[in-house]
């Protein structure tokens, strides 16, 4: 896809989404919110905008979703707080970042264990993802059945080119508010430090950090080509979102607007994983116009680094030979 034509989809897109947000619509039985944290222009954003069209069209105007992208209700632990307690009716939050509440979600971002988006599609669409949603339900959240794509994670830094897993000793990276990412990075002797998304950029601009890992579509959109130079193609993570909903109010729908809202959400998520990887088709090509400059590590030496420290066994402990097998089973290899 060009840039000219990336740029008409991800404008029409924004148009969408600006009316979603805006329109009025008075017979609404239900006016929910949903939050994420990010930028307006992201396929998630455009694929939500999509769906919330079709919940109000279907429900004839009685099921109303408002969205509320770019972190603008807080950040992910705040907002988390607030689908919790009901302030907010739906979040869409990495299984990594929700694993503070559910720490059983984050079996999905063990590091290096996904090779392919085959593999990640047939684990989440199947006995890994029911597993992790069956977890998140007993902490009275209700997570929608189809998992949304972040996409695999890159490391990007301002000054130095990540080629091997020594490069990352004590390399400052910003890492979200999860253990297992504090847990990777530290196994590679870098330099974890915990950063909310909405504060990354000024993080790296100000060099409090030396760097991030995001996928190319967030390192595209929220700009950070602009205070890093350089990428380093790890995968060493996939990472999604669980659109999940508060329980009281998914409960206090009636059962036809669960069904309807349940049926838009999961079908724009099914889009929008396809509409990520046409971005990550285009991405590397854009960001490196943009001056970025990449290298495409051996991803072996970094797997073999992490197991001769001990990671995959101190996660197996902590997750349980249950979980444990059946993410094995899902990526078909035997991490430990």
């Amino acid at each position: 896809m060009t840039t000219t034509r990336r740029t008409m989809l991800l404008g029409t897109g924004t148009l969408a989404l600006c009316a979603a947000f805006h329109t009025r619509v008075h017979a609404a039985d239900f006016t929910y919110k949903l939050a994420n944290n990010l930028p307006l222009t992201h396929p998630l954003n455009i694929r939500l905008a999509e769906a919330a069209a079709g919940i109000l069209e279907d429900s004839g105007g009685r099921m109303k979703i408002n969205i509320f992208p770019s972190s603008q209700l807080g950040n992910d632990t705040e907002t988390l707080s607030q689908v919790r307690n009901g302030a907010t009716e739906f979040f869409s939050l990495s299984p990594l970042i929700l694993s503070t509440l559910v720490p059983q979600a984050a079996i999905s971002g063990i590091g290096f264990a996904f090779p392919d988006y085959a593999t990640v599609w047939k684990a989440m669409d199947g006995e890994l993802g029911a597993y992790a949603r069956a977890e998140i339900e007993k902490k009275g959240l209700v997570p929608m059945e189809k998992i949304w794509d972040n996409g695999f994670r890159q490391i990007t830094s301002s000054n130095l080119a990540i080629n091997t897993p020594e490069d990352l000793k004590g390399f400052k990276i910003r890492v979200p508010p999860s253990k297992l990412w504090q847990s990777m990075f530290s196994a590679f002797g870098a330099a974890p430090t915990t950063i909310n998304f909405a504060e990354v950029y000024t993080a790296l601009s100000t060099g409090i950090v030396d760097g991030q890992e995001n996928p190319l579509a967030i390192a595209s959109t929220a700009k950070l080509y602009e205070v890093q130079k350089n990428c380093a193609m790890t995968n060493h993570m996939w990472d999604g979102f669980w659109m999940l909903a508060n329980k009281k109010a998914w409960e206090k729908l009636p059962d036809d607007l669960r069904e309807i809202t349940a049926k838009h959400l999961n079908t724009s998520a099914l889009s929008q994983r396809t509409d990520v990887a046409k971005v990550n088709d285009t991405v590397r090509e854009e960001l490196t116009k943009s001056g970025m400059t990449f290298t495409d590590p051996d991803k072996t030496a970094f797997r073999d680094t992490l197991r001769q420290a001990g990671f995959y066994e101190e996660w197996k402990g902590k997750f349980g030979d249950e979980a444990w097998a059946i993410l094995e089973k899902a990526v078909g290899v035997s991490l430990t």
